[in-house]
């Protein structure tokens, strides 16, 4: 069966019309990447269990998109169906908390919790990931991490079977969680504690102000490439070799912050990877440190 039939087909079961061969640079925060075999946008339950089940009984190989942050696609694309969780976004606030779909964006989680007095996500200002991808990989800052207040999470598994974790059933570690292995994230529910609104608006303010001063928001970025070394901070080891600055392509180590990348106008996912290595072979030839990718990187070069 080819694409337009397999679009045809999966179709039936959703809203949003389904495309084929979408170029994933208008769907990353990088700006950058090839087209996507199939790409889809449930905004249910049960258009996105429609889309999974889909996905297994074609055999397709299944990628899920929150907001594109995070993420490097390579030039070549992605095969197989690509299902964006953005459009599936509700946000509850619960007695406990907050219970939010895989797609809301943080920033969403954030603005309702602090209507309703309650804190604790503060730390997230600014960071531009939906609660899915945010939990998965344990997004974070100095200041915290969803680790720190995750009440639980519904996953669904390979064979199709919905779980749900409690607190206890996950393993958090350093920008990274045992969810990556429990299948696909459905819901979050996060532990929010009473704090006055004005409070948190003024830390919301604060953590706001502080990444515009440090990071190059300015330019299409995908956040830190590299996770930080323990012990250590991956953006001085960058800037000690000297390579703010470097550049290949429309590529460019920023200069503001060497742990970003940002793309100058029509980068390419090569010239991301080539800087990366570059990056890697520098700081390990000067300091004996592997730099470990934060980033996730997609599909296939040219």
């Amino acid at each position: 069966m080819n694409l337009a039939d397999l679009a045809r087909e999966l179709q039936r079961g959703l809203k949003e019309e389904v495309f084929v061969n979408e170029p994933l640079a208008r769907h990353t925060t990088w700006r950058i990447g090839g087209p996507a075999d199939l790409f889809a946008r449930p905004v249910t339950a049960g258009e996105f269990d429609f889309c999974l089940d889909f996905a297994r009984q074609k055999g397709l190989p299944l990628h899920i998109m929150g907001n594109g942050s995070n993420l490097l696609v390579c030039d070549g694309g992605v095969r197989g169906l690509v299902v964006q969780t953005r459009s599936w976004r509700q946000v509850i606030v619960r007695e406990e908390g907050i219970r939010a779909c895989s797609g809301a964006l943080l920033s969403r989680v954030l603005e309702v919790a602090a209507r309703h007095g309650l804190g604790g996500l503060e730390f997230a200002a600014g960071i531009p990931a939906t609660i899915g991808g945010a939990v998965v990989m344990n997004a974070g800052t100095p200041e915290g991490c969803l680790g720190d207040i995750v009440r639980g999470v519904e996953v669904i598994a390979p064979d199709g079977s919905r779980r749900y974790l409690e607190y206890g059933d996950i393993t958090f570690s350093y920008r990274s969680t045992s969810l990556r292995r429990s299948g696909v994230v459905v819901t979050v529910d996060l532990a929010m504690t009473a704090v006055d609104p004005r409070l948190i608006e003024a830390r919301v303010k604060a953590n706001l102000e502080r990444r515009r001063a440090r990071q190059p928001l300015e330019w299409p970025n995908a956040g830190s490439v590299f996770k930080n070394p323990p012990g250590d901070y991956a953006g001085r080891l960058i800037e000690e070799v000297g390579a703010k600055g470097w550049q290949a392509g429309r590529a460019q180590v920023s200069a503001k912050h060497a742990n970003f990348i940002i793309n100058l106008g029509g980068a390419r996912a090569t010239d991301v990877l080539e800087l990366i290595a570059r990056i890697r072979e520098a700081v390990a030839g000067s300091f004996g440190v592997n730099l470990e990718l934060e980033v996730e990187v997609w599909g296939e070069g040219p």
